[in-house]
């Protein structure tokens, strides 16, 4: 919606100021959206306005529908450098509209000190002030924005405008981001057809930079070379990790100053660990050659954002055989003892033959069998014969007693 106010008074005197205000067609019940003024380029000071003057610019909505607050404001601040023209940055005031659980939300422009729509006010408070009122140009306020109020709804007809807060790190002083930028990125994320627990699950994230916020610009330190995009994502559910990180490098040289008009893809990777269904949210982004010391950083707001959603199943890799040790038995076991009985046939190789002496008289045994048996016979006579002898003695003895 684009409201055009002439304004009056003060130093900034003129007729047909372009305020350009945007918001979600859809909204999710109770949920949150990010309503947005883009203020003009320029605004040319008619009368002297001192430099490093404060100018603060305050605007104001009317919230119909049931939507909160029911009137809803903003106020910018900066500083008029030298000359007569003041350039607003960032360009763009944002503020927060609750939604109700259904129906549609309205925004209409709203009023500044009871009948005006817009104010712009030089210096300090006190005397010194001039004090520019903007009024509808029309008798009537211009037909406004609605918002449905739907399951699923989030930024921007069912696709992901994200309101990103773009700055340099903390303590860093940057001529390209005097203050804060609000920068809209249409986030769209591609999860998986299909996923299961234990594994990664990849998600393409592609962002759009959008022409209703402020432009993003390389800060002075970009890198001349490897610079790169770092998207994180939210992810609930099915034992997802609460954040995830990938990365995408830029193609183009951008120098330091010149807007970033392009974005690369990411890849980034989910690893659920049960069943079930994760919901995927945008995060956070950073630019540079690390995601933990960027050059740049925005962050997403945290709530009022698209979610995408993909199904776990179960695992596919087969679950681990686990095979118990066979118990061992301590207690004393009983020695059996088994005699065997071997019967050693002579071969020709160990039996031993009685040979004749060489040209001896042929004593039958003897030889190579060692002493002749014939003595052990005669000898063996010998003692029966002695033993015989003997007893009859002793008989003749007995006898003659």
């Amino acid at each position: 919606m684009e409201v055009t106010y002439d304004c009056v008074g003060g130093s900034f005197v003129a007729t047909g100021v372009k305020v350009t205000i945007t918001a979600p067609d859809t909204v999710a019940p109770s949920g949150t959206a990010s309503i947005k003024w883009t203020l003009p380029t320029t605004l040319t000071a008619t009368s002297t306005v001192a430099a490093n003057t404060p100018i603060t610019i305050e605007g104001s909505l009317t919230i119909g529908g049931g939507g909160t607050p029911a009137s809803l404001t903003k106020t910018h601040s900066g500083t008029m450098a030298s000359g007569n023209t003041y350039t607003p940055s960032p360009a763009t005031m944002e503020a927060t509209v609750t939604a109700p659980a259904s129906g549609t939300v309205t925004i209409t422009p709203g009023t500044v000190n009871t009948t005006k729509g817009f104010k712009i006010t030089a210096g300090a408070s006190g005397s010194q002030q001039s004090v520019t009122e903007c009024t509808y140009k029309s008798a009537t306020p211009a037909t406004g924005l609605s918002m449905l109020v739907q399951a699923g709804g989030g930024n921007g007809n069912g696709t992901d405008i994200v309101a990103y807060v773009c700055d340099v790190p903390t303590g860093t002083t940057d001529t390209n981001y005097p203050t804060e930028a609000d920068v809209d990125i249409k986030v769209v994320m591609t999860p998986p057809t299909s996923a299961s627990a234990n594994a990664d699950a990849s998600i393409t994230w592609t962002g759009t930079i959008q022409t209703t916020g402020d432009t993003l610009k390389a800060p002075q330190a970009w890198p001349a070379s490897g610079a790169k995009l770092f998207a994180t994502i939210k992810a609930t559910g099915a034992g997802a990790p609460a954040t995830a990180t990938g990365e995408g490098s830029f193609t183009t040289t951008i120098q330091p100053g010149a807007d970033i008009t392009t974005l690369p893809s990411v890849t980034i990777k989910v690893k659920p660990t049960t069943t079930g269904t994760v919901s995927l949210t945008a995060g956070d982004l950073a630019f540079g050659t690390s995601s933990t010391s960027p050059v740049l950083r925005c962050t997403a707001p945290t709530t009022g954002l698209k979610a995408y959603t993909f199904t776990v199943g179960a695992s596919t890799s087969p679950s681990p055989t686990t095979t118990s040790p066979t118990p061992t038995n301590t207690s004393p076991r009983p020695t059996t003892t088994r005699t065997s009985t071997v019967t050693v046939t002579p071969t020709s190789s160990t039996t031993r033959r009685s040979q004749t002496p060489k040209a001896g008289a042929d004593t039958g045994a003897g030889g190579m069998m060692g002493p002749d048996g014939r003595l052990f016979i005669l000898t063996g006579t010998a003692l029966v014969g002695a033993a015989a002898v003997g007893g009859l003695l002793m008989r003749r003895r007995s006898i003659k007693g």
